[in-house]
């Protein structure tokens, strides 16, 4: 049984699948699409991070593909329902990167209450201006967390230590978990309206595509500051921008985009924002927890029929 490593992975992870008996594994980043396609037949798994694109081209080359692995959480960059159709697992490792994410999200936003990168250049440029970056204390301020999974509980417990309120907007979440965890439960339009801080942690899905657009800004307090480390496309960039420059949105840090990388973005142009190349999940520890966690969970697949993490509903492998 052979797998293929699309994008770059640790060679750990390799080494792995290479060890166990009947089993062989090649790493090779950087293919077009072209040429995955010409070798895909060759693979009974195909294991991708989030540079490779895993349309219906390659699906239907993929001759032999049985499982189709994701070393991280978002799988919005596979075609999950073609695969299903033709009997393909998708599985992604949702639990190897979450504190990494989690860190990220409060590095950005104590970043966007302090301004700390613009006096940092400031100062660097020789300028003394202790008066123009004055910040704002995260202490009694509300921090409203969409989708309260993993990385939003790691999210509200850090926050909460900051002396914040934290509020929620979950369908998912029980009145029961909300109390456990400390936090209110609200219907989106009043977690809107009470929110100091957003930030957003859920899957892109029809569902929560353009989740905050030009409505939802509308309905927010004046100077709200916006966080996305989740995927790109669940916040409307456009209306986001129109929001930031009318003066509604005090700030935001974009960590993921619609595009990548987000060349045509009129967000980058704006003082406000704090932009990162989609660095949630990118600590040296979390590289390595999902590159292991994908390279066992395909063994077990191919080895065992053992199924674990799937999100496209895929119960036996053919």
């Amino acid at each position: 049984m052979k797998v293929l490593f699309a994008d770059k992975i640790i060679e750990k992870a390799v080494d792995i699948i290479n060890k166990e008996e009947g089993m062989e594994a090649d790493l090779k980043p950087g293919l077009s699409e072209e040429e995955l396609i010409a070798i895909i037949p060759d693979y009974d798994a195909l294991i991708v991070r989030s540079g490779v694109k895993v349309n219906r081209a390659i699906i239907d080359a993929a001759s032999r593909l049985k499982v189709i692995g994701r070393a991280g959480v978002g799988t919005d960059n596979i075609d999950k329902e073609y695969a299903k159709e033709k009997g393909i697992a998708v599985m992604n490792t949702p639990f190897g990167n979450i504190y990494a994410a989690a860190e990220h999200t409060i590095t950005l936003m104590m970043l966007l209450a302090k301004h700390v990168i613009h006096a940092h250049h400031s100062l660097k440029r020789g300028e003394w201006e202790r008066k123009k970056y004055v910040g704002i204390e995260v202490k009694g301020k509300t921090l409203a967390i969409i989708g309260m999974g993993k990385i939003g509980q790691l999210i509200a417990n850090v926050a909460r230590s900051l002396g914040m309120t934290i509020v929620s907007y979950d369908p998912y979440l029980t009145e029961e978990k909300a109390k456990e965890l400390g936090i209110e439960k609200l219907e989106l339009d009043d977690l809107l309206a009470k929110a100091d801080f957003i930030t957003v942690h859920v899957p892109l899905t029809d569902e929560t595509r353009n989740l905050l657009s030009r409505e939802e800004f509308a309905k927010m307090k004046d100077g709200v500051r916006i966080l996305n480390v989740a995927r790109g496309g669940v916040i409307n960039e456009d209306d986001l921008y129109d929001a930031i420059k009318s003066g509604k949105v005090a700030a935001a840090a974009i960590d993921v985009w619609t595009e990548e990388p987000p060349t045509n973005s009129k967000l980058l142009e704006l003082e406000e924002v704090i932009a990162t190349p989609h660095l949630g999940a990118s600590t040296i520890e979390a590289q390595e927890n999902v590159g292991l966690d994908i390279a066992h969970q395909v063994i077990d697949a191919l080895k065992k029929g053992v199924l674990a993490n799937v999100v496209n509903g895929i119960e036996r492998i053919r």
